[in-house]
């Protein structure tokens, strides 16, 4: 990672301390869940004078609403969780294209779409853990997942879960539509149980003993070593994890982000609102106080997530990746993943 440049951060600064931001309103669409967040909007109403309406929800309910509301939707923002949400909003025609000299200097281009109608400003990597003490050769790959020696072995989220989601399609990306059959079909044969439960429950599937490898994000890892999880963070150090295919493309990377909604009415203050989430300050939110990696480069990590060391993230474009996602789809019904 880099450090910003003086002349990036002065930018942003100028941006959020310009007159003209003190004044007026934005209407913003989440999906995000978080407690800490509050952090984030307080402080830019502070800095801007600008107030912050929420309407939170689920990411599908929330573009289903934008849709009904067409032309006069209130919504200023949508702020939701995956790559595969965000395509799903750009789909819906629920987005529009912006520009933002601040955006685009401060978000490396990979966590993008291809025509500025999204970009990330969180990331959580998908990690393979496993039980140090029954476990001496984990997986390095997401590929060795499917190998026939974990059999029996691995628990990882349904089908329907966005984060496997864009998993898969990553591998699509990567590696093609074959392989990734192939892949889909291994993992449903080395299942240590039906897939079932949250990526917390994945972790606590291996302190119970129910399975010995398990899928998750890093940011409900960090966590447990932050806070008290019940059923993971009392055993948590016999849990090993490993940053897979860092000989190959590295790390997947799902994101937090967001854009400008089609028919926003502040659309002004929505792209504000949205460089400050680039800004040094709120990435270092996203990182003490939820455990997520800051998009930005050059941005210091919390104690917490420090402590999972230093890695290759995937940087393939994640436009690209979302193209994939209904490939996916098809693959892991294919493959019988339930």
């Amino acid at each position: 990672m880099f450090k910003a440049s003086t002349a990036l951060a002065t930018i942003v600064a100028t941006t959020l301390t310009t007159a003209a931001w003190a004044e007026g309103e934005v209407n913003l669409y989440s999906s995000r869940h978080y407690d800490t967040d509050e952090r984030l909007y307080s402080d830019f109403e502070e800095a801007t004078g600008i107030t912050i309406n929420r309407i939170e929800g689920k990411a599908d309910e929330l573009i289903a609403r934008m849709s009904a509301e067409g032309a006069n939707s209130p919504a200023d923002i949508l702020l939701t969780v995956d790559t595969s949400r965000l395509e799903r909003a750009k789909d819906a025609g629920v987005l529009q294209s912006i520009d933002s000299e601040v955006l685009e200097a401060r978000v490396p281009a990979y966590l993008q779409d291809s025509n500025n109608q999204w970009f990330g400003f969180s990331q959580r990597g998908r990690v393979i853990f496993y039980d140090k003490n029954d476990v001496d050769n984990p997986p390095r790959t997401y590929l060795d997942l499917a190998d026939p020696q974990y059999a029996g072995k691995v628990c990882i989220r349904s089908s329907s879960n966005t984060y496997n989601q864009t998993l898969l399609a990553s591998i699509i990306e990567h590696h093609g539509e074959e392989a990734a059959l192939a892949w889909a079909d291994g993992v449903v044969a080395n299942m240590a149980r039906a897939p079932k439960g949250g990526d917390t429950d994945q972790l606590r599937g291996l302190v119970s003993g129910e399975c010995e490898i398990a899928v998750g994000n890093t940011y409900y890892f960090a966590r447990a070593l932050r806070k008290n999880v019940k059923g993971v963070s009392d055993d948590i150090d016999m849990i090993g994890w490993i940053f897979p295919s860092q000989d190959a493309e590295g790390a997947h990377m799902n994101l937090s982000g967001g854009g400008v909604a089609a028919h926003a009415p502040n659309k002004e203050n929505a792209i504000k609102f949205l460089e400050y989430l680039a800004s040094d300050q709120a990435q270092q939110y996203f990182s003490g106080g939820n455990d997520e990696y800051p998009a930005v480069p050059g941005v210091g990590l919390s104690d917490t997530v420090a402590k999972l060391g230093h890695f290759k993230p995937d940087d393939v474009s994640l436009s690209a990746v979302a193209k994939n996602i209904p490939t996916a789809q098809k693959i892991f019904d294919e493959a019988g993943w339930r």
